[in-house]
C-alpha cells in the first residue's frame, strides 16, 4: 500500500487506533470507495455492521461498494460521472482516467430494477462474500474451550475405569491392609454401620515412605476394592504456563472425578504439588495449593466430594504444607514400609516367572534382601540375569539364573531406602509435632536405628 494518499493512511491509522468509532469508519470506506478499492470498502462496511448491526448507513455502503443499485439515491451522485469515459476511452489515455479500476463494474448493475434490488438484497449472500476479507474481531481465550495452551479441559482428563488389581495381590504389607480396610473399605463394603455412624464416603489418606516401596500400586488396589474410577495426577498434568491455568487444571480434574465417583484421585509426589507455601518463592505454586485446599474441602462443588476418595503418595512428608494434612483434608496418614518376607518372596516370583531359572532357593534370597524396597527388588532379578546372559555369550551355551546370581546381585546392590531413612531418622526424633510421625518412630525403634 506504498501507493496510499496521506489521508488514506491516516485515516486507517485513526480507524485501527478507535475501531469502535463506527462513522469514521464509514468515512473512511467512503473514500476508499472513491478512490476505486471496492474490496476494502466492502470489508470496512461490513466490519461497521458488526459493531452497530442495522445501521442505515453501512448498509448502504455497503450496496454501492458491491456494485448494487442505491436504495433511495441519496449519495450516488459521484459514480455516474466516469461511467460514460470509460467505454469511449482508448487505451493510452487509461492511466489518465480519474477511477480506472472502478470503471468496468459500474454498468454491470444498471439491468436490475432500483427499488425492488434494494428491498430484496441478500444479506446471508453478502456475508459469504466478505467472510474472507474479514478476520476475526478478537481471538478465542484458549483457556475458555479447551484449545492449545491449556490442559484444563474437563474431558481431557483420563479416567481408569475400575482395575483388576486388588489388595489380595500385594504381598504380605498386612499392617498397611488393616489400616486401608478402616480407613476407607469397610465403611464402602457396610453402607448401614456407616450411615449408622455417620461415616462420609469422602475423605483422603496421605501414603509416605521411602521411594520404590509400591504406594502407587496400593493406591490402585484400593481403587480396585472400591470398584471405583482412578485418576491419576502429577505435577506436570497440572502446571502451565498462562496465569490461573495451574488452578484451573485442578478445579478440573476435581470435577471429573464428583462426574465419574466413586472416584479415587491419586495425587503422586504431593511434595512438589502441595509444597510448603512458607517455602515456595513463586505465586503460581502458591495458587496451585490454595486451590488444592478448596477443592479438597468441596467447596467449589455444591455437591461436595461425596464418592471422591482422595489419596496422596510422597517421599518426604515434611516438606508437604500442614494445611494439607489438617482434619477433613488428608487428615489420615499410613507409613509404606520397604516390602516384609512375604512381600519380598511374591515381588521376587514376579520378577522370576518368565526368565529361565534353576532350583532358586528363595528363602535364602529373601534373607538376603531385607530394607530392599521394590524396585531393588526387580533390579536384583535384572542383574543376576544379566550376569548370565553374559555368561552364555562367552560359553556359547544357555546358563540358567541360580541362586548364586541372585545372591551374588543381592550383595553388589545397596538398599535404596537407607538414604531415606537416615533422613527420615531426623526428623522422626526433631521435628515430631504431633505424633505426626509416630509410627515411623516407632519402626525405628524396633530396627535400632535410633
Amino acid at each position: 500500500m506504498a501507493d496510499e494518499s496521506p489521508l488514506i493512511r491516516s485515516l486507517r491509522a485513526a480507524v485501527a487506533a478507535a475501531p469502535g468509532d463506527v462513522p469514521l469508519r464509514l468515512h473512511f470506506a467512503e473514500l476508499l470507495l472513491a478512490e476505486g478499492r471496492n474490496d476494502e470498502a466492502v470489508a470496512e462496511a461490513a466490519v461497521a455492521l458488526q459493531h452497530a448491526p442495522g445501521d442505515a448507513d453501512a448498509r448502504a455502503l455497503m450496496v454501492r461498494a458491491m456494485g448494487m443499485p442505491p436504495a433511495s439515491g441519496p449519495a450516488p451522485a459521484p459514480a455516474p460521472a466516469p461511467a460514460p469515459e470509460v467505454p469511449a476511452a482508448p487505451a493510452p489515455e487509461v492511466p489518465a482516467a480519474p477511477a480506472p479500476e472502478p470503471a468496468p463494474e459500474v454498468p454491470a448493475a444498471p439491468a436490475a430494477p432500483v427499488a425492488p434490488a434494494s428491498l430484496s438484497f441478500d444479506w446471508d449472500a453478502a456475508e459469504q462474500q466478505v467472510q474472507d476479507l474479514v478476520g476475526p474481531r478478537f481471538l478465542d481465550d484458549p483457556q475458555a474451550d479447551g484449545g492449545e495452551g491449556t490442559a484444563g479441559d474437563a474431558a481431557a482428563w483420563d479416567v481408569d475405569a475400575p482395575g483388576a488389581v486388588r489388595l489380595a495381590d500385594v504381598g504380605g504389607m498386612e499392617e498397611v491392609k488393616e489400616r486401608l480396610e478402616a480407613a476407607f473399605l469397610a465403611p464402602m463394603r457396610n453402607p448401614e454401620l456407616r450411615r449408622l455412624y455417620g461415616k462420609s464416603l469422602r475423605g483422603g489418606l496421605l501414603l509416605y515412605g521411602p521411594p520404590g516401596c509400591g504406594k502407587t500400586f496400593i493406591a490402585r488396589a484400593v481403587a480396585g476394592e472400591l470398584g471405583a474410577n482412578f485418576l491419576t495426577v502429577s505435577l506436570s498434568d497440572v502446571l502451565d504456563m498462562w496465569i490461573g491455568a495451574s488452578e484451573k487444571n485442578i478445579h478440573d480434574i476435581f470435577e471429573t472425578a464428583r462426574r465419574q465417583a466413586p472416584c479415587v484421585v491419586f495425587l503422586d509426589e504431593l511434595d512438589a504439588l502441595g509444597a510448603k507455601r512458607s517455602r515456595t518463592h513463586h505465586s503460581g505454586l502458591r495458587n496451585v495449593v490454595n486451590q488444592l485446599l478448596t477443592e479438597l474441602d468441596g467447596i467449589a462443588s455444591g455437591a461436595g466430594n461425596e464418592g471422591v476418595f482422595v489419596l496422596a503418595a510422597t517421599n518426604v512428608p515434611w516438606d508437604v504444607d500442614i494445611a494439607l494434612r489438617r482434619p477433613g483434608r488428608l487428615d489420615r496418614t499410613l507409613l509404606v514400609l520397604p516390602p516384609d518376607a512375604a512381600a519380598r518372596e511374591s515381588i521376587l516370583r514376579y520378577h522370576l516367572r518368565e526368565r529361565p531359572i534353576e532350583a532358586v532357593d528363595l528363602g535364602k534370597l529373601v534373607k538376603a534382601t531385607e530394607d530392599f524396597s521394590g524396585a531393588d527388588l526387580a533390579h536384583v532379578c535384572e542383574t543376576a540375569a544379566e550376569a548370565a546372559l553374559l555368561d552364555s555369550a562367552r560359553t556359547g551355551s544357555v546358563r540358567l539364573i541360580t541362586t548364586k546370581d541372585l545372591l551374588g546381585a543381592a550383595r553388589q546392590i545397596k538398599p535404596s531406602t537407607e538414604p531415606w531413612f537416615a533422613a527420615a531418622r531426623n526428623v522422626a526424633m526433631f521435628a515430631n509435632e504431633g505424633g505426626l510421625y509416630d509410627d515411623l518412630l516407632a519402626h525405628l525403634k524396633r530396627k535400632r536405628k535410633l
